[in-house]
């Protein structure tokens, strides 16, 4: 589908990159992401997700706003806290990007829904805090030949990683096989 008039006054200073273009914009237009978070991590990435103009994007979160996250939850805020996050982040997103379609996902990825969650979309954001969610959306990922974007985070450190191994990378698994026992990593 092509941009609109509005949307190319939008883009206008990405389509101007020649990296990216029109067509570079229209395919962001016509991709799907799933974001599996809200929070700290997914956060950023929902707001630059939106303002970039990826055409659909789905939010599973079961957690409410809660006011000793909005520190580093930045899409959410203080008028918000006490309601679903996934409709704190829609309304937020909405305001950055009238023009992108936002589906929200109730209740929690877990392995028997991520089938059916993950098969809509083009690609996945685990921004997830737990090691259960991060291997059954890995495992997802992998069975779908989905591409999974990866976060994590600890005190001042994060870190993004791309798995494809349809496209012959690695996948979570491969350099995390099992989770690691309770209480081996820090919160």
């Amino acid at each position: 589908m092509p941009l609109t008039p509005q949307e190319a006054d939008r883009y206008q200073r990405q389509t101007m990159l020649k990296e990216l273009g029109e067509a570079g914009q229209e395919r962001l237009k016509n991709s799907s992401i799933l974001c599996i978070g809200s929070g700290g991590l997914g956060s950023p990435a929902l707001l630059y997700l939106a303002a970039a103009g990826v055409g659909k994007i789905g939010i599973i979160d079961p957690d409410l706003v809660d006011l000793s996250n909005l520190h580093r939850q930045i899409l959410h805020d203080t008028d918000r806290v006490g309601t679903p996050k996934i409709e704190s982040a829609k309304a937020r997103l909405y305001q950055v990007n009238p023009h992108v379609e936002i589906i929200l996902h109730e209740g929690r990825f877990e392995p028997d829904n991520c089938l059916d969650l993950l098969g809509p979309y083009d690609a996945i954001l685990d921004g997830s805090d737990n090691f259960p969610t991060r291997f059954a959306v890995n495992d997802a990922a992998f069975f779908l030949k989905k591409p999974l974007i990866h976060g994590a985070i600890f005190k001042f450190e994060g870190q993004v990683t791309v798995f494809a191994p349809h496209l012959g990378g690695p996948c979570y698994r491969c350099l995390l096989p099992e989770s690691p026992p309770e209480g081996a990593v820090p919160t």
